[in-house]
């Protein structure tokens, strides 16, 4: 969902539709998070970084100034992606959804001392999910950006597809998504289905799923320049219009030209300049269905984004997130 939210800023800012921004404006849902939570929030680090919460959710969550739960709706993909000062490298840290945390209060929601990490979003939306971030790892959100499911689905066939080379057959017989080994054009039926599939994966895990998104992403973000979008001024309206319905942000990303001024920033960023990795966890002891973080390697990635330095290597080593010895990405790279 993250390449999704990256692209989206991108077709905004080379559409050159400064006349259709109204209607922009009024397709984006958003949520004033800032006053919600008001000051007790960790402080902005003062380097000039950007550190952007991205949900892939099956809801639009518009709250306005309040905690408003989301019973039944699911936050099943969440990133935070790093931008650096120079604006030149972003860092993409997944937080698996089946993580158990510390979740704060929220609203008239007692605190829970080992909630499931997207439980925060099904019972105090968007602000409660953004509390729950910033208590696990001591950021400050910049901003928060929400896709939904469908919006994601739409904006890929508007894209016209997705091109991957898988190096293993993928079936999901409840999705019924099927794809042998080899180059697939995937819709966006099968891209949504594609990165939220468990079953279709040999461990069945979240974390497998987590590792075939950023593949996913990768994909994506490198066929994005290439499509020639700016030659064809209905096919740029079309996409701008699907990707702006398909979003919920914070009340500073509210509008079509805040989006454009974001994009501008993220126009240096080369595919190749993207880190992808997981929040180190291991499986908790008392529940192999769940994974905890790895206190000590977690608090080296936090670290390592207030302070606008890349993550070190060692940070994840031993993480149950990380790939086996010798296995392979389901998804190849270029």
């Amino acid at each position: 969902m993250g390449g999704l939210c990256l692209v989206l800023l991108l077709l905004l800012a080379g559409a050159g539709l400064t006349a259709l921004y109204i209607k922009f404006d009024r397709n984006i849902s958003q949520v004033d998070i800032d006053s919600v939570l008001g000051h007790d929030r960790p402080a902005d680090s003062p380097n000039g970084s950007m550190d952007i919460l991205v949900l892939g959710s099956d809801s639009r969550a518009g709250t306005d100034d309040e905690y408003g739960g989301h019973s039944g709706a699911r936050a099943d993909t969440a990133m935070i992606v790093h931008l650096n000062e120079a604006r030149d490298a972003a860092t993409v840290v997944s937080i698996p959804r089946d993580t158990l945390v510390e979740r704060p209060s929220c609203g008239r929601e007692p605190g829970k001392k080992r909630a499931m990490f997207n439980e925060a979003y099904s019972v105090g939306g968007p602000a409660c999910a953004v509390k729950t971030v910033e208590k696990l790892t001591g950021v400050r959100m910049d901003h928060y950006l929400e896709v939904d499911f469908e919006g994601f689905s739409g904006l890929v066939d508007t894209l016209g597809g997705v091109e991957i080379t898988t190096t293993q057959a993928i079936r999901d017989e409840d999705s019924r998504l099927d794809l042998s080994v080899g180059t697939h054009t995937l819709d966006g039926e099968q891209s949504l289905a594609l990165v939220r599939t468990r079953k279709a994966l040999a461990d069945g895990s979240d974390l497998g799923r987590i590792r075939l998104q950023h593949s996913f992403v990768r994909a994506l973000a490198r066929q994005v320049g290439g499509i020639g979008l700016f030659t064809d001024p209905r096919r740029l309206y079309d996409i701008a219009d699907t990707a702006t319905r398909s979003v919920t942000t914070d009340s500073g990303l509210g509008s079509a030209s805040d989006l454009y001024r974001l994009a501008r920033t993220l126009k240096g960023i080369d595919p190749d300049a993207m880190t992808m990795l997981t929040m180190p966890v291991a499986f908790d002891p008392k529940d192999p269905n769940r994974v905890v973080p790895i206190e000590r390697q977690a608090t080296r990635v936090w670290t390592a984004l207030r302070a606008d330095r890349p993550v070190p290597a060692s940070a994840t080593e031993g993480s149950a997130a990380e790939p086996r010895a010798n296995e392979r990405e389901v998804i190849a790279r270029e």
